[in-house]
């Protein structure tokens, strides 16, 4: 296993959290593998290791010639690059508070044998807890909270997690690598969880005559949602601030084109179709107990005064 796991550093923190991410199948509003993105390049985390992608991965199948196989790009014939299969390890933090962002390919064969390697790595790190995160796409509002499914290893963390605004996932079916690793974490003891927010995507075939369907590339509303939930558990203290801001400026950018296209299409009954959609949905909006105390003592001290 530890020819599978290179570290060039092994920082070390007095709290060592991990949050994950994957190019996956369940990647939808680019929850996963976009949010991991933003964080490693926002927090400017230095890159200590990586996972060997090689074992994991097909280079071709005979059905598909093109879905496997690394990208290469050359110019006047010279390879300037080959983009394939990674998986990279990142930290930021200090010798109090670790962070672990961990960034990868969702694996192809082998996954029991990466799913050791992802838990001896955990391991190695001396990581707590591990947060991953996922998006799955619904027929949700695009203007409000995001609905959060979670899963979960131990039974242990269910109380806990209930208090960040939840639902608990009875999902059965196909799974992807997020939620096939909480059996092993189980097994080895370690808490482990995912978050899944619900992407706002929309089936027009019925009120547009023909096939059309809308979905969210980046949803930053979901990654804004998942991050005020990570960023209280783990005590971060991140400035979520930009993530908030681009957020209300996607939803201001979505009801402008909704807006417009109403306008040219007057008989297509869009906002309709989205008014029935908020009527039946029923928010679930995170509320951080220790900021509702603090703006309570502040409202007690202004009365005193």
């Amino acid at each position: 296993m530890q020819k599978l796991i290179r570290l060039f550093e092994r920082p070390r923190a007095e709290d060592m959290v991990m949050i994950a991410g994957w190019r996956q199948w369940a990647d939808a509003g680019a929850v996963s593998s976009g949010l991991l993105t933003y964080l490693i390049d926002t927090l400017k985390a230095r890159k200590i290791g990586e996972i060997d992608s090689d074992e994991f991965f097909l280079f071709q199948t005979p059905v598909s010639q093109f879905l496997f196989r690394p990208q290469m790009k050359f110019e006047e014939g010279y390879r300037k690059s080959l983009v394939g299969p990674r998986t990279e390890v990142f930290f930021w933090g200090d010798e109090r508070k670790g962070v672990v962002l961990f960034l990868g390919d969702e694996p192809q064969m082998r996954v029991a044998r990466y799913a050791e390697a992802f838990f001896e790595l955990v391991q190695q790190l001396n990581v707590r807890r591990v947060a991953a995160t996922g998006g799955v796409y619904a027929a949700v509002p695009y203007d409000k909270e995001r609905a959060i499914s979670c899963t979960y290893s131990l039974p242990r963390m269910k109380e806990e997690l209930s208090e960040y605004a939840v639902s608990f996932s009875n999902y059965e079916g196909g799974v992807s690598i997020g939620s096939y690793l909480n059996d092993l974490a189980e097994r080895r003891n370690i808490e482990y969880f995912t978050f899944y927010a619900f992407v706002p995507a929309y089936d027009l075939s019925q009120i547009l005559h023909q096939p059309h369907n809308i979905a969210l590339d980046q949803d930053y509303k979901a990654w804004y949602d998942i991050m005020v939930r990570l960023n209280h558990m783990f005590r971060l203290g991140l400035d979520l601030r930009d993530l908030q801001q681009r957020s209300e400026a996607m939803i201001a950018a979505i009801r402008k084109n909704i807006d417009e296209l109403s306008e040219k299409l007057p008989s297509v009954p869009l906002k309709e179709y989205l008014a029935r959609l908020t009527a039946d949905f029923v928010e679930k909006p995170f509320t951080k107990l220790d900021e509702v105390w603090e703006h309570a003592l502040e409202d007690v001290l202004k009365d005193i005064e």
